[in-house]
C-alpha cells in the first residue's frame, strides 16, 4: 500500500510540475506577444500624429502607415488561437468576430478600394483602433506581470463605451463609401454563367455584412459592459450556456 501510495504522489508531482511549465511558456509567450503588440500601435500611434503634423492633412495618411497597420492587424489572429488551445480564456467566438472583421476591413475594404483610403471614416476608425489597442494590449501586458496601474484598468473598462461606437461608425461609413466603387468595377465578384456554376456579388455581401452590424454589435458592447461590471465592480456575472 504504501508504494502505490507513494507512486501516486509521484504522479501527481509530475502532473503539476508539467502544468506549471506549460502555464510559465504561456505566461511567457502571452507576455512577449502583448508587448509586441503594444509597441506596434504605439509605432502607428506616432507615425499617424507624425504624418499629420508634417503634411496637415490626412491625406495620404493610410498609404503612410498601411504595411505596419496589415502587419500588426494581421498578427491578431494568433489571438483566436490561444483561446482555441486554452491559454487565453475567452470565448472563441467573440474573439473571432472582432479579429476577422477588423481584418477584413483592413485588407478586403481599405487596402483593396485605394479611392477611399481618404475617406475621413478611415482615419476615424484607425484613429479609435489605435488608441483602443495600445489600451488593451498594455493592460494585458501589465496584467501578465502583475503591476496593473489602476488608470490603464480604468480606461480599459471606460474608454470602450465612447470608442467602441465611434469605431463601429467610421467601419460602417467606410464601407458604404466603398459601395459605388465596388458596384462600378465588379470587383471580387463572381458573374455567371462560369465553369463553377455559382454566382456571387461582393456589392451585396458588404450590404449584409453592414447590416449585420445590427445584431452584433449590441452583443459585442454588452459584453464589455458586463466585463466592465465585473472587473470595476466585483459584480459577479452569470453567464447563460449558449
Amino acid at each position: 500500500m504504501a508504494s502505490g501510495e507513494e507512486d501516486g504522489s509521484v504522479e501527481e508531482k509530475q502532473t503539476n510540475n508539467k502544468k506549471r511549465t506549460k502555464g510559465t511558456i504561456a505566461t511567457a509567450w502571452l507576455t512577449f506577444y502583448n508587448i509586441a503588440m503594444t509597441a506596434g500601435w504605439l509605432v502607428l500611434a506616432v507615425s499617424m500624429v507624425c504624418f499629420y503634423l508634417q503634411k496637415g492633412s490626412h491625406k495620404g495618411l493610410y498609404k503612410h502607415i498601411a504595411r505596419t497597420l496589415k502587419c500588426f492587424q494581421t498578427f491578431a489572429l494568433l489571438e483566436i488561437g490561444h483561446c482555441a488551445i486554452g491559454i487565453v480564456r475567452t470565448s472563441v467566438i467573440v474573439t473571432g468576430v472582432q479579429v476577422c472583421s477588423r481584418i477584413f476591413m483592413v485588407w478586403f475594404i481599405t487596402n483593396s478600394i485605394r479611392q477611399i483610403q481618404n475617406e475621413g471614416s478611415v482615419i476615424l476608425f484607425l484613429v479609435v483602433w489605435t488608441v483602443t489597442e495600445i489600451t488593451r494590449y498594455s493592460f494585458y501586458t501589465f496584467n501578465l506581470i502583475h503591476h496593473l496601474p489602476y488608470f490603464i484598468k480604468w480606461a480599459r473598462y471606460n474608454m470602450f463605451i465612447v470608442m467602441y461606437p465611434l469605431g463601429v461608425v467610421g467601419e460602417l461609413l467606410t464601407i458604404q463609401a466603398a459601395l459605388p466603387y465596388v458596384r462600378r468595377s465588379g470587383m471580387f465578384s463572381l458573374r455567371l454563367p462560369n465553369k463553377y456554376n455559382v454566382s456571387f456579388d461582393y456589392y451585396y455581401f458588404l450590404i449584409i455584412v453592414m447590416l449585420s452590424y445590427i445584431p452584433l454589435f449590441p452583443q459585442l458592447f454588452f459584453h464589455m459592459l458586463r466585463q466592465r461590471r465585473r472587473v470595476l465592480h466585483g459584480e459577479v456575472i452569470v453567464e447563460k450556456d449558449e
